[in-house]
């Protein structure tokens, strides 16, 4: 395979940009965390294999800058955490990359590269699957591309395209490295279309928010804040709740929270009173009982259930 030249210099300078607007929306931390994992197989197949040393010195600055791109998305916890887990990752990749080193070269010298091959193809997997985890942010925002500065993205997609002409122009046609090449264009590839579609389908509200002095977020933000379903709005990841009925979660899950039961249609509740008694209190499904129930029996089937001091119900 052919040496790496092609780590995406838009992770070199996301850094940058993440510290000058002091956000990370739409930046995936799976695509930050992938990509700095792959900094450890490219330098190891760099270093095994000899290459110059500015080859075998980039994936290493690669995998630095995208762990602390990783770590600025991380923000949201405690700063010292942040740090901790930023160095504890950087010290586990370090030890990694020397141990595979210190494996690997002695039997890529003794002229069998099986393994070395192995990493570089480890390498790849990573650095094209890094590319995947934004197509949940096109998902979530329809199509549209936030996070992810179109310059230094253009800059990558053209540095896989002229990386690809390079090797037709050799003498062999090195498939691994081809095929990565071509993976790589079409998932970015697929992110600029993404976002040109987007920007075709809302040019409308675009233009009549430029016309008023706001921007498609701020017409965003009011249909929200009026409650009012917006086209365009952004997916959110909302877990589902079951319906309640008097403060009773329905369907499945625990059915004796907070000291309330619900039952089956056709149960039949009664309250035994001093003298042993039986009254019919309730005929519905659902029924309160008191916090104590240790005193608990119950048969299956037709017969009665005790919960309580005083409770008995009818199953049938």
């Amino acid at each position: 395979m052919a040496p790496q030249q092609n780590i995406p210099l838009a992770a070199n300078v996301l850094g940058w940009t993440n510290w000058r607007t002091k956000k990370t929306d739409g930046l995936p931390g799976a695509m930050m965390y992938l990509w700095s994992i792959c900094g450890v197989p490219f330098g190891v197949y760099n270093i095994v294999q000899g290459f110059n040393y500015p080859l075998q010195l980039q994936p290493q600055i690669f995998m630095s800058l995208c762990l602390v791109n990783w770590c600025q998305i991380l923000f949201k916890f405690v700063l010292w955490k942040v740090i901790a887990i930023g160095l504890a990752n950087a010290v586990a990749f370090a030890a990694i990359e020397t141990v595979l080193i210190v494996k690997l070269r002695p039997q890529y010298d003794a002229g069998d590269g099986t393994g070395v091959l192995a990493i570089g193809v480890v390498a790849n997997v990573l650095l094209a699957a890094g590319l995947l985890p934004p197509y949940g942010e096109l998902w979530k925002r329809k199509g549209r591309v936030v996070g992810i500065n179109f310059l230094f993205l253009t800059m990558d997609w053209l540095g896989a395209f002229f990386s690809l002409i390079s090797l037709v122009a050799q003498n062999t046609f090195d498939i691994l490295g081809g095929v990565l090449y071509i993976v790589c264009m079409f998932l970015e590839s697929g992110i600029f279309i993404s976002h040109i579609i987007w920007l075709i389908r809302t040019r409308n509200i675009r233009n009549e928010a430029a016309a008023k002095g706001k921007t498609f977020d701020d017409v965003a933000a009011e249909y929200k804040k009026q409650g009012i379903p917006f086209k365009f709005a952004e997916r959110e990841y909302v877990r589902q709740k079951k319906p309640k009925l008097n403060g009773i979660e329905m369907g499945g899950g625990d059915r004796k929270a907070r000291g309330i039961t619900s039952l089956g249609v056709g149960s039949h509740v009664e309250q035994e009173d001093a003298c042993g008694q039986s009254t019919p209190t309730s005929s519905v499904g659902v029924w309160e009982r008191p916090e104590d129930f240790s005193d608990t029996t119950a048969k299956r089937g037709r017969g009665t259930s005790r919960l309580g001091t005083g409770l008995k119900v009818e199953i049938g």
